[in-house]
């Protein structure tokens, strides 16, 4: 038994200290996936909303201290309590993602390791096996060191937890998980092979047949019937391939202008998922940004999912001289985990990315003389 609980140990303290860490590096992504679970499709707790970002701080720092208490044999009777509690509320939330198909990634590894709805609630089953272990056996855990050690191990994990998530909310991920990091093409990310494997739905047709509502299933066909058709539902049985990139597009006027700018040379994009969101320091610090630009043959634009007025009332405001485009809202918050933010293209290739607090950084040849 004694084996099973230190065995037990070890994988727990380590799956929570691995799992905060990732969702350390990214916590604007994580807050993002929250106000997925807080919207009035799932949980339907829009209050929550606003305070996000602070409730994914405080819940992924304390993922990690909770991992580091227990190899460590801090506190254990708050530990393994605590560790319950979380497992028994993400398990329930897991499952019912799953089972309502309300999220379709956790977001538990961040976008370091994607899990299906399913495949998260399988996880969460084992560990809550494990943490019941650790729960009926706290006696037989011990403390590793003394109470000096104790306190040092736990005052750096604290203050290296929040000092990388200051870092990361100033700057941007140390880390980056997403398709679009730099050194990816856009284009690239957005292709589907030939080969890939292919969805497979089922078609769930209903008719009234004789008199008789029946249903008839197929794989796409319209089935063969001599009935009164009324409805048809689709039901995916497996996945099938679906590129990294899969709902960027650059539109402006109800035209669809990606492939052209993914071809642009020397392309400057400044990014805000929400104008009216965005960070008046960072708007401030764009328009001598984007001039420079210009001025070096840079071809620049903005892409945001904000409308034409408020892009129009922000472009007076702050005297930017460039076209808007519109991308959806999910794909801008992917690309950037700042609001503003600058991209830089070379025919789809990302080659800078930036958070607006480091500007300064932006390295730009001249490209016309």
């Amino acid at each position: 038994m004694k084996y099973i609980i230190q065995i037990s140990r070890l994988l727990v303290g380590g799956l929570f200290i691995f799992s905060g860490l990732i969702k350390l590096n990214d916590p604007i992504g994580f807050s993002f996936k929250l106000e997925e679970y807080f919207g009035v499709t799932v949980l339907n707790l829009p209050l929550f909303e606003p305070y996000a970002l602070i409730i994914s701080i405080l819940v992924v720092v304390f993922e990690v201290l909770l991992g580091v208490f227990l190899l460590i044999g801090y506190k254990l009777k708050f530990t393994v309590w605590s560790l319950l509690g979380m497992i028994v509320f993400f398990t329930f939330l897991t499952f019912y993602s799953a089972y309502f198909n309300k999220v379709t990634d956790c977001g538990c590894f961040g976008d370091a390791i994607k899990l299906t709805p399913w495949e998260s609630f399988t996880k969460d089953i084992i560990l809550l096996a494990l943490i019941l272990v650790l729960f009926f056996g706290v006696k037989h855990i011990k403390p590793i060191l003394n109470k000096l050690g104790l306190t040092v191990i736990i005052l750096v994990s604290f203050i290296f937890s929040f000092g990388l998530i200051y870092h990361v909310l100033m700057h941007l991920p140390v880390k980056d998980f997403r398709p679009y990091k730099i050194g990816n093409n856009i284009q690239e990310n957005m292709t589907v092979p030939d080969d890939s494997p292919k969805a497979v739905i089922d078609y769930h047709w209903k008719f009234i047949i004789d008199g008789e509502e029946k249903i008839i299933t197929t794989r796409g066909s319209y089935p063969s019937v001599d009935g009164e058709y009324i409805d048809v539902e689709t039901e995916t049985i497996e996945e099938g391939y679906e590129a990294p990139i899969h709902d960027f597009s650059m539109e402006r006027e109800d035209e669809d202008f990606t492939e052209a700018l993914l071809n642009e040379e020397n392309l400057l994009i400044f990014i805000s998922y929400n104008l009216a969101k965005a960070e008046t320091d960072g708007l401030n610090k764009l328009k001598s940004v984007t001039n420079e630009a210009t001025k070096k043959g840079y071809k620049v634009i903005g892409l945001t999912a904000s409308g034409p007025e408020e892009q129009q009332r922000m472009s007076e405001q702050y005297g930017l001289n460039f076209d808007f485009y519109f991308c959806d809202e999910t794909a801008l918050k992917t690309i950037v985990r700042s609001n503003p933010g600058i991209l830089q293209l070379n025919k789809g290739t990302i080659m800078q990315k930036l958070h607006w607090n480091d500007l300064e950084d932006l390295e730009l040849d001249i490209k016309n003389n």
